[in-house]
């Protein structure tokens, strides 16, 4: 009998002991220290590599943060749900890496953890780099970050933060002030060794993709809903990009694209000077109100960018291009020009205006195609092949 009531008590303690390891440890990563917690997901993984598993749901409730020298591993299918408005996020600091390993049919959701879910529920994904900006020209300074406060910049222009393939962020956009703010996916100083494809911002509460700086390249991403701009890049951004597709719907938003190369300095090198093949920008029709869509502007190109886009259909703006500034005018129809241009429902191609405020003619940035109308991203204004099945709303 006493011998029984032993491995009885026994059975017990290791199922407890198996339970409490499912609950608060729960990843496949013997050479990290970090111990994962789904329902209180958060803290530094400073070593080794955390991989999580498809079939837990994470509960994002504070700062996650991917240190020098390790690695956040996201196989397909896994769901992360941020409930901390700012302080919730995902950032990759400077030599950390993180790869998201989605497919086509079993995407990565990092969304909104609440019952109700709206812009701006939690902050997003936030990845730091060694690869120039020009907030310095010369392209060799570094800065902090906006939100994150994490170093980013250099000048390491392959540097490599990891891989993302197949990831929807829904929900983004945790604003901590009026000038202070989370995107769905910010890049800052994110270099070209890094792959980032087939990537959707939904619903968020700023801008679906910003850039700052960098020399990452892009594929495949779609924008859709965000409640400022749907793509926005400054700080001298160089990167090769193809099929962009961005909508603005649910009552708000400001303009398909917003580029800058420097705020504080125009000529700033550096230049902000991408290649972006096969756009589709959709806005909310050429009369919608000003008072929801302040800005109405499919791409509003300033503050000295550059820039070359090829294959875009610009449909449902009230200005298709709004172009700004001396430093910026300086490019257009050279280092600054849209090729293959086709429009629908908009009622200025283009406006321009000076840094002191007088009119200018921009028409040079952009060439109108007269014979096979532009695809875009692939399919006009409607949703490209290659978005269908793992985007929402669209």
């Amino acid at each position: 009998m006493k011998n029984s009531i032993l491995k009885f008590f026994g059975i017990i303690a290791i199922s407890a002991s198996f339970l409490t390891s499912c609950s608060s440890d729960d990843n496949n990563s013997p050479s990290s220290t970090f111990v994962v917690n789904p329902l209180d997901f958060k803290g530094q993984i400073n070593d080794g590599e955390v991989i999580l598993n498809a079939g837990t749901v994470y509960k994002l409730t504070g700062r996650l943060q991917v240190n020098t020298g390790a690695t956040l591993t996201i196989p397909a299918g896994t769901r992360i749900e941020g409930v901390g408005g700012t302080a919730s996020f995902i950032a990759v600091a400077q030599g950390g890496k993180i790869n998201i390993n989605g497919t086509a049919s079993n995407p990565v959701v990092m969304t909104s953890g609440l019952a109700v879910k709206a812009p701006g529920d939690w902050g997003g994904l936030v990845i730091c780099g060694k690869a120039p900006i020009n907030r310095e020209t010369g392209g060799a300074s570094t800065a902090q970050s906006e939100v994150a406060e994490l170093t980013y910049g250099g000048t390491t222009a392959a540097d490599n933060s990891g891989s993302i393939r197949y990831l929807r962020l829904e929900y983004c956009g945790a604003a901590f002030n009026s000038e202070k703010e989370f995107n769905g996916l910010s890049l800052f100083g994110v270099g070209s060794g890094t792959t980032v494809e087939f990537v959707q911002t939904f619903h968020g509460a700023d801008d679906g993709f910003e850039f700052f700086g960098g020399t990452v390249n892009t594929s495949n991403l779609v924008a859709f809903g965000n409640e400022d701009d749907q793509f926005d890049w400054t700080e001298g951004w160089i990167g090769t990009n193809s099929n962009w597709y961005g909508k603005i719907s649910f009552g708000k938003g400001n303009r398909g694209i917003e580029a800058d190369n420097f705020e504080l300095g125009f000529a700033n090198t550096p230049l902000s000077n991408p290649t972006i093949n096969n756009i589709t920008l959709v806005g909310p029709g050429a009369t919608a109100s000003s008072g929801t869509y302040p800005e109405n502007d499919g791409l509003k190109l300033r503050r000295g960018t550059r820039g070359i886009l090829n294959n875009l259909l610009v449909s449902g703006w009230a200005d298709a291009f709004d172009v700004e500034h001396d430093e910026t005018i300086a490019g257009v129809g050279t280092s600054l020009k849209a090729n293959n241009v086709t429009f629908s429902d908009v009622t200025n191609k283009s406006k321009g205006k000076t840094t002191a405020g007088g009119s200018a003619d921009v028409t040079a940035v952009f060439t109108e195609t007269t014979t096979t109308p532009a695809t875009g991203a692939g399919n006009g204004t409607a949703i490209p092949a290659w978005a269908n099945g793992w985007t929402i709303g669209l």
